[in-house]
């Protein structure tokens, strides 16, 4: 690694018309819980350099205001009028100090796949080559669109030619520049100062500056990583592409520490994600922003955001937000813990059961078709089908509290504000709108009454008539 690295420069000045999108800057779109940029500084945060700029110009405030969010040690840099790579270069310095000396990085905003890895290679190979500059380039298939690298006989690297500006001969190098760079901090500054726009885009290219170090017989040098590493993002396909391959480097670095993933092609985690040992992953999982504990299965077809799950919990067709789920927790099929949600050790929630801003103790079973919301649930506690915490009086929201050791009947509805005492009861199809006593059974019921002959009286010649018939006929034999 450098001595000194007084800078990284990142052109994120783009307007990114591919991506076809009204709504974000081209480098605020992303994957795996960071924008492209996001995806760039993070690599780069490893170099250790004195400064960080940024250049940004289309759309501006925004991808600024997503910058102080994300690295607010870094500088921004305007380049109102977008005139070419080399041009947003030139403007960058301006932002480092001049008699800085040392290895300047330049690094395209929109090449989420490189790693700091490469990067301390590129790096340390430039210095160890006594190099004016070294290129980041890659071996492709189809370099339709890239700049080459054209290398003189003894194969040292020459020059970078646009495509545009290439010719037959030159468009039929594979090896493409990826407009990563390491560059002596004098040399380049001296460089992008005699940049010429004499090409089919009007631009100062960036490029042209390894074509006049190479003129001035300094040393270029060149690092070639593999193209999944090196690959832009242009548009909507190659941003899905790109998720795809980060998606299988993390799903790796995870199986590689202990995770079993049942099926990786179904399976998704954001980049902060952390995960424990002897933990299963079924298939069709999404995790961002996550903590789960050791032993723990989630899924299959589970949702968890911003959630922490403790060692052991099974978590089955679930969506979390915002939850805290402790240790031995199960939950689903057709769970929806929502923000708020806390469920200590032990906790069942079953099927199509949702909670918000509920707080379960220790053991309780809130088993199938349930709405529990703002709630307190002490611990030991069985929540009956189909109960409804009824919080909301159209203006305000209610809290409930339910005591330890309490059995919910089937079918009741707590009226918020109310509370339920320790070991109390209450019966099945129960409205409870008063405070229960610890150790009292609550009954809220009307006694049933039953109204004989109604239905052939008011359904004359229907099938439940003629059933209800039949039925006294066979009382009467």
């Amino acid at each position: 690694m450098a001595d000194r690295l007084p800078a990284v420069l990142v052109l994120a000045a783009g307007e990114g018309t591919r991506m076809r999108s009204k709504a974000l800057p081209k480098v605020l779109h992303g994957f795996a819980g960071r924008s492209l940029l996001g995806h760039v500084v993070a690599a780069a945060s490893g170099l250790d350099a004195d400064n960080t700029v940024v250049v940004v110009g289309h759309r501006r405030d925004e991808v600024t205001a997503h910058l102080t969010g994300i690295a607010p040690s870094a500088t921004p840099v305007v380049q109102a009028e977008q005139h070419g790579t080399g041009h947003a270069v030139r403007l960058a310095l301006e932002a480092v100090p001049a008699d800085a000396g040392g290895t300047v990085v330049v690094l395209p905003g929109d090449t989420p796949l490189l790693t700091g890895a490469t990067l301390a290679a590129l790096v340390a190979e430039h210095e160890s080559a006594g190099a004016a500059a070294t290129l980041l380039t890659s071996v492709v298939d189809d370099p339709t669109g890239y700049g080459r690298v054209i290398r003189g006989a003894d194969g040292a690297v020459a020059r970078v030619v646009e495509h545009k500006d290439a010719t037959d001969d030159e468009r039929q190098v594979a090896e493409i520049a990826t407009s990563v760079y390491a560059f002596d901090h004098a040399l380049l500054r001296d460089a992008v100062g005699r940049l010429s726009t004499d090409n089919a885009q009007g631009e100062e290219y960036l490029p042209d500056v390894i074509g006049i170090l190479a003129g001035a017989g300094h040393r270029i040098a060149a690092v070639i990583a593999p193209a999944a590493e090196t690959a832009g993002v242009n548009d909507r396909v190659q941003l899905a592409a790109a998720h795809r391959l980060y998606n299988t480097r993390l799903l790796e670095a995870h199986m590689r520490s202990g995770v079993t993933v049942v099926d990786p092609l179904t399976t998704w985690v954001d980049v902060d994600v952390r995960i424990e040992p002897d933990v299963t992953l079924w298939p069709s999982v999404e995790l961002s922003d996550c903590r789960i504990g050791e032993g723990a299965e989630i899924g299959p077809q589970t949702s968890l955001t911003r959630t922490e799950v403790g060692p052991r919990s099974r978590l089955t067709r679930t969506v979390a937000i915002e939850a805290c789920v402790g240790a031995d927790v199960t939950t689903g099929p057709y769970a929806y813990l929502r923000p708020g949600t806390v469920l200590a050790d032990g906790v069942h929630v079953g099927t199509y059961v949702e909670l918000k801003k509920a707080d379960v103790g220790e053991g309780t079973k809130i088993p199938h078709l349930s709405y529990v919301g703002d709630a307190t649930i002490g611990e030991h506690t069985n929540i009956g089908a189909a109960t409804v915490f009824v919080n909301y009086d159209g203006v305000e929201k209610h809290h409930t509290v339910i005591g330890n050791h309490v059995r919910g009947g089937a079918d009741n509805m707590f009226v918020a504000p109310v509370e339920v005492g320790d070991g109390a009861y209450t019966a099945a199809g129960s409205i409870i709108t008063q405070d229960v006593p610890p150790g009292a059974m609550a009954v809220a019921r009307a006694p049933q009454r039953n109204v004989r002959g109604w239905v052939a009286r008011k359904r004359p010649g229907t099938a439940a008539a003629e059933a209800a018939a039949r039925a006294a006929d066979d009382k009467k034999d």
